[in-house]
């Protein structure tokens, strides 16, 4: 479905307005690395004008309504390809959020390639910088907090770039994890 410039430019504006776009890292105990990257993008809306979020909806044919206790309801799309797909779609047209989209589409250009730590932990940072720009003060989970679990488990080792130190510390490599399942979402 091919959607109109118009509307692609409404859309933009209510996402500048009273949208929000979210990238997260998520303690995952089920992944090998222990952790994945959230993405989302969310419109929210008074629930007495909560039919703008079902047009909103069958413009985009993805993600879900959800009604809140607090007279709020929010048009939420999770999975990547879709955040992507809405990101790109909208890209041309945002003005208060053009930051987020870009570093938003680049976050998603890495979440396939963070098969081992050291790219997680590069797309952890990412995240961080995402965070940063979207004045996020409830995120307790960093990069840090990332890093510091792949090294308890090994999956980092200590950096000593001196060749001899390295050896009379007799610094163990990292581990690789077995049984690794590369995940979009």
């Amino acid at each position: 479905m091919i959607m109109d410039a118009t509307v692609l430019a409404y859309i933009a504006g209510f996402l500048d307005g009273d949208g929000s776009i979210f990238f997260q890292l998520v303690r995952r105990k089920d992944y090998c690395l222990g952790y994945q990257v959230r993405t989302s993008i969310a419109f929210y809306q008074k629930t007495e004008n909560e039919r703008i979020l079902h047009w909103l909806k069958e413009q985009f044919l993805s993600g879900y309504i959800r009604r809140r206790k607090t007279g709020i309801s929010d048009y939420t799309i999770v999975e990547p390809k879709e955040v992507r797909r809405i990101l790109e779609l909208l890209q041309p047209y945002v003005r208060l959020k053009q930051e987020h989209v870009k570093l938003g589409l680049k976050i998603l250009d890495e979440i396939p390639m963070a098969v081992d730590a050291v790219r997680l932990l590069s797309l952890c940072q990412l995240v961080d910088r995402f965070r940063n720009i979207d004045y996020s003060k409830k995120r307790v989970i960093t990069s840090e907090i990332v890093e510091s679990f792949l090294r308890s488990h090994g999956y980092l080792a200590p950096v000593e770039t001196d060749p001899l130190r390295r050896e009379s510390l007799d610094l163990p490599a990292a581990k690789t994890p077995t049984a690794f399942v590369a995940s979009e979402g």
